[in-house]
């Protein structure tokens, strides 16, 4: 739900609240937001109380929420955990958040590891059900599990362009029971049938953050050219499949090693894509497609050794 909180297009919150009701009777049922994304905790509230009106209290152990605790550095109190924690399970309508998703902007600043701790005291006191993280990296993931904290999940960009969870992110997480939740899997868009032996487009056409955002990865990547070679391996492979661009791109990241799920962007109320979401549930790549996708990928330059490990683009 990050594409509700601006640079994605005007969003009418009716409009919003009545196609979340459309992507739960497809089964599209978990909603991943922040504290931090606009109005995506109170689209997330509204939602659920009018589901309730609609279908009955019973409907709502059908939905799921993953909200972000993304607080300013500083001094890391229980009253100050607290307060935020609590603010959004009250703008999420919620009695405990699914998951909370805990994010750091500067890991000079420890203040984080007093941060996990009364994360996870207010998780014993039934706040929180289970804790995750966002965007760290695979070391300060250590420092945390060695301090004795749990946690289920880390949520970082993963895609064809960005395979960087590869390099010790996923072993680390295999180890110790940890999930990767993957976003940025489609690109901002760019990974669709659209850009298919398109121009490379200036930024003046990027009309989203999305796109201006994974531009730049495509650049540092390996550029258009290369790009544009992917792009046709996956529409070669999607009609194989009769599927979609989307829905291979999709299905490699949820294919991979310790992913438990993968986040696809919503313009509530400007565009869907529920029905060709729903189809990656009915493929399955073979080997010979892999082949085909490592065949591009390998020219491209190591984004591992360019930016560094996940979350690394943040800091």
């Amino acid at each position: 739900m990050w594409q509700v909180a601006g640079g994605h297009g005007q969003i009418n919150s009716e409009s919003a609240i009545s196609e979340m009701l459309q992507y739960h009777e497809a089964g599209l049922t978990s909603w991943d937001m922040a504290d931090i994304y606009g109005l995506a905790e109170e689209f997330l509230g509204q939602f659920r109380k009018r589901l309730v009106e609609k279908k009955g209290e019973a409907a709502l152990a059908k939905t799921q929420a993953l909200t972000k605790f993304v607080p300013s550095l500083g001094s890391m109190t229980r009253s100050i955990v607290e307060y935020y924690i609590n603010k959004s399970i009250k703008r999420m309508n919620v009695k405990s958040i699914d998951v909370l998703q805990f994010h750091w902007w500067d890991y000079n600043d420890t203040s984080y590891i007093d941060a996990l701790y009364h994360l996870s005291k207010l998780q014993g006191e039934g706040k929180i059900k289970h804790l995750g993280l966002t965007n760290f990296d695979t070391a300060r993931m250590q420092i945390i599990v060695e301090k004795g904290f749990r946690f289920v999940s880390n949520q970082v960009q993963y895609s064809l362009v960005d395979q960087r969870p590869q390099v010790k992110m996923a072993s680390f997480c295999k180890k110790h029971g940890i999930k990767l939740l993957c976003y940025g899997t489609l690109l901002g868009g760019f990974f669709s049938e659209k850009y298919l032996g398109s121009p490379e487009p200036a930024r003046s056409d990027l009309h989203t953050l999305s796109l201006q955002k994974y531009k730049n990865m495509i650049d540092i990547w390996g550029g258009w050219q290369l790009f544009q070679k992917l792009l046709c391996v996956m529409d070669q492979i999607a009609k194989k499949h009769d599927t979609s661009i989307a829905n291979v791109a999709t299905r490699f990241v949820l294919d991979m090693p310790e992913v438990a799920g993968v986040i696809i962007g919503a313009r509530l109320g400007i565009t869907n894509h529920i029905s060709d979401n729903l189809r990656v549930f009915s493929l399955s790549l073979d080997s010979d497609d892999y082949e085909e996708i490592k065949s591009v990928t390998s020219k491209s330059n190591d984004l591992f050794d360019v930016i560094g490990d996940c979350g690394d683009e943040y800091r």
